[in-house]
């Protein structure tokens, strides 16, 4: 079968990318490589000048026998242990190893990434999400919060518009309003954002305004609400994006924390056993990315959620004309994420493999799984009772949600003036108080407009006076877990006179 091409969204670039140059230096630092020429063109330190000689690392090996999925404790032995050990030589060409020897690692270079690490993750990839188009590739990048600024800066002016779901990333919000860019939100409900709400959106923008360019998403666990786009409103979303000419950004950090539904009752639950990988990758949800057959999908993963946060390591997906412009930018910004990080892991994952990956990513599912029920349980134990409070068990991710009606708070017409933001706040401060930290959706909420603004109905909710709280499962052991989960529940009954 032969597939498409993507297609040109040269037309939704920034001025800035518009006007920025390769870099010329940039051109020949393929001939450092080139043994038969005397490299006298660069600013690049001889490698024997690095300090370091070599670097030894030892992880977990995941297997169907050993690893994370089983009971089975790491204690040290070899058969268990993934050894990399990382030395200097002057070996500088890409792909021949499964190792980034240090003398290529600390050096500059590489900026779409080293070939020993992209071709793990562009495997990867093509196992996972099996790409529509044929153009396609990946980009190194130092994590979704940098590809995040970097997308920005390629696709946005100061003034245009960009949509994001109507409680966000607050990082990803205050980013894009730093650069001038205003973010109008789109309605969202516990399964996610809402497509006859994103279409009604467009189909009815202001015409004294431009369109916006761009679709910001968290499709799977989204931060904040835990929620996650079923496939049907991704094919949905997608079909709009097409009609709109609309660039989707898909910031995935926690695809692979996908779950099984919540059971209410524990003697109901049943871990899920794959019989196989295949089974495994058949039951994760769709992504953007498979969905797209114009190229215009740009996706942000990161071993954030998966590996470590601390590697500030991860990959775009996009069509190889997007990201040749991303790679112009990073040239003059970033330059490449860390040696050191891309190093280390592309030695730890070529090591255990694609199947040894998949195998930690499935050992993953089932440890935030359990995490997942001990949080709910806890909520249901100690929360009152009442339509008051609602509970939204998560699918996937990291958090969990509790929506409130404030009005029914008993000093809500008096002490808060009939304000839930106060009554948000009033919480807030009084779960801190009784030693339990959980975050107000305020600071997460979308309330961008445009100038003449867009019809007031594209932003009207359900319920003015809901307010929510987000914790999360992830950060914790499980004993301080429900412990907190229990002082939450213990706070919100004080407060409600409950």
């Amino acid at each position: 079968m032969t597939l498409p091409q993507s297609l040109d969204f040269s037309h939704l670039y920034s001025d800035e990318t518009r006007a920025r140059k390769s870099s010329p230096l940039k051109s020949c630092i393929h001939y450092f490589q080139d043994p038969k020429i005397a490299f006298l063109g660069g600013g690049l330190p001889l490698s024997k000048y690095f300090p370091w000689d070599s670097i030894v690392a030892d992880s977990s090996l995941p297997s169907l026998t050993y690893g994370i999925e089983t009971d089975l404790p790491n204690t040290g032995a070899r058969e268990e242990t993934c050894h990399v050990r990382l030395e200097r030589n002057e070996i500088t060409k890409g792909g021949d190893l499964k190792d980034i020897p240090l003398s290529r690692a600390l050096q500059y270079g590489f900026g779409m990434g080293q070939p020993e690490f992209l071709s793990f993750v562009r495997e990867h990839t093509q196992l996972v999400h099996k790409v529509r188009y044929s153009d396609w590739d990946v980009l190194a990048t130092t994590g979704n919060t940098g590809s995040w600024e970097s997308t920005l800066r390629i696709f946005c002016n100061k003034g245009d518009t960009i949509l994001a779901e109507q409680y966000s990333f607050s990082s990803s919000i205050y980013a894009a309003e730093a650069q001038g860019i205003n973010v109008f939100p789109v309605p969202l409900d516990e399964h996610g954002l809402i497509p006859e709400r994103l279409e009604a959106i467009l189909d009815n923008w202001n015409p004294k305004t431009k369109k916006p360019k761009l679709l910001y998403t968290v499709p799977t666990g989204q931060n904040p609400t835990g929620s996650s786009l079923s496939d049907n409103r991704k094919i949905e979303i997608y079909r709009i994006a097409q009609k709109h000419d609309l660039l989707i950004l898909e910031d995935e950090p926690y695809y692979f924390l996908q779950m099984d539904h919540y059971q209410r009752e524990a003697t109901s639950r049943k871990v899920t056993h794959f019989k196989s990988q295949s089974e495994f990758l058949d039951s994760l949800a769709k992504s953007f990315i498979s969905l797209d057959t114009d190229g215009r999908v740009i996706r942000m993963d990161s071993f954030s959620k998966v590996l470590a946060p601390g590697t500030r390591l991860g990959w775009l997906v996009a069509s190889k004309k997007i990201l040749r412009v991303y790679n112009q930018l990073h040239e003059m910004t970033i330059q490449n994420p860390s040696g050191f990080s891309q190093a280390i892991v592309a030695g730890t994952l070529n090591r255990w493999g694609q199947e040894g990956f998949l195998d930690w990513l499935l050992g993953l599912r089932r440890e935030y799984s359990e995490k997942r029920d001990i949080a709910i349980d806890g909520l249901f134990k100690h929360l009152p009772k009442t339509p008051i409070f609602r509970i939204n068990p998560p699918t996937a991710g990291m958090f969990f949600t509790i929506t409130i009606d404030a009005s029914a708070h008993p000093d809500f017409l008096t002490k808060y003036s009939s304000k839930p933001e106060l009554v948000e706040l009033a919480i807030y401060e009084k779960t801190i108080e009784n030693g339990v930290l959980v975050i107000p959706g305020s600071w997460f909420k979308v309330s961008g407009n445009t100038e003449p603004p867009q019809p007031s109905e594209h932003k009207k909710g359900s319920n003015s006076n809901e307010i929510f709280f987000r914790g999360t499962f992830a950060a914790v052991d499980s004993d301080t877990l429900k412990n907190g989960v229990q002082r939450l529940g213990e706070t919100l009954k004080q407060e409600f006179q409950l």
